[in-house]
């Protein structure tokens, strides 16, 4: 790969993997666009393990707090609310593992149809819409019941169909279930480590058969660009995401899978 596809291909999946407006659609939009070849599977894994990166770190201490409880939760049978959250974590991560490996290879066939691209964008930002609009936004992420995570679990199902957003679907739920919009933000952005770690392995173990790998230079290169513009992404979203609201990633979305449509059509 050129240099500069890694530049620009790693920043575009680093901002666009936490905000609500489908990494998916930019990755498959932008090299037809700009008539780029195929990235391939092994930078694929490479800039997701840089978001990854990202979110652990930014969640660092969250994170830790959650498996000191958690762990102590097992052995003593006593909990916290950061032992509860953990577990709404895992929870909340099984219905889309558990899909996306039965059908992945029905996702990356039928479902990656520009069409789907561009309706999923639209449509599901119009729900974000929706969700911020009408949703009384009151309780944080400590207040959810398993009723709520299963509802957001199930929901970030469809973020397996390309277009739809992982992130803008579980905070749409969220939305929906009278989380703040930081609230919301946060606990999609928890949720999101297992899932791009156990979409990351599943990644790696196909990617033994990858014919022209990248060069392990390239590859840093991918996963330092993601992980820093990922990282720049989750401080600024989560700061500013109360006053200015969803509306303009809602446009955003719309416009893009109209722009998709256009192009690809």
């Amino acid at each position: 790969m050129d240099s500069l596809h890694i530049v620009i291909l790693s920043i575009v999946q680093g901002l666009t993997e936490f905000l609500p407006i489908s990494s998916s659609a930019h990755l498959v939009l932008l090299p037809q666009l700009l008539d780029w070849t195929d990235h391939g599977l092994v930078f694929d894994v490479a800039v997701h393990f840089g978001s990854l990166l990202a979110v652990v770190f930014y969640f660092r201490h969250e994170v830790r707090r959650m498996l000191r409880a958690w762990t102590s939760s097992l052995v003593s049978g006593e909990g916290n609310q950061d032992s509860l959250l953990a577990w709404w974590i895992i929870i909340g991560t099984l219905p889309a593992v558990g899909i996306g490996f039965l059908f992945q290879h029905s996702i990356e066939g039928i479902l990656r149809a520009p069409w789907i691209l561009a309706s999923a964008s639209i449509f599901f930002g119009i729900l974000l819409w929706v969700a911020d609009s009408k949703a009384i936004r009151r309780r944080d992420e400590y207040t959810l019941t398993l009723k709520d995570v299963l509802m957001i679990g199930c929901c970030q199902v469809l973020s397996l169909i390309p277009g739809t957003s992982r992130s803008g679907i579980t905070i749409t739920m969220a939305l929906f279930l009278g989380l703040t919009r930081k609230a919301a933000a946060r606990f999609s952005f928890l949720l999101a480590m297992p899932v791009i770690f156990a979409s990351g392995v599943l990644q790696a173990v196909r990617m033994v058969t990858e014919v022209s790998p990248i060069g392990w230079d390239e590859l840093a290169l991918g996963i330092a660009l993601s992980a820093v513009s990922a990282g720049i992404c989750i401080h600024f979203f989560l700061q500013l995401v109360e006053r200015t609201g969803m509306l303009p990633f809602v446009i955003y979305r719309v416009l893009l899978g109209i722009l998709i449509l256009l192009v690809l059509y």
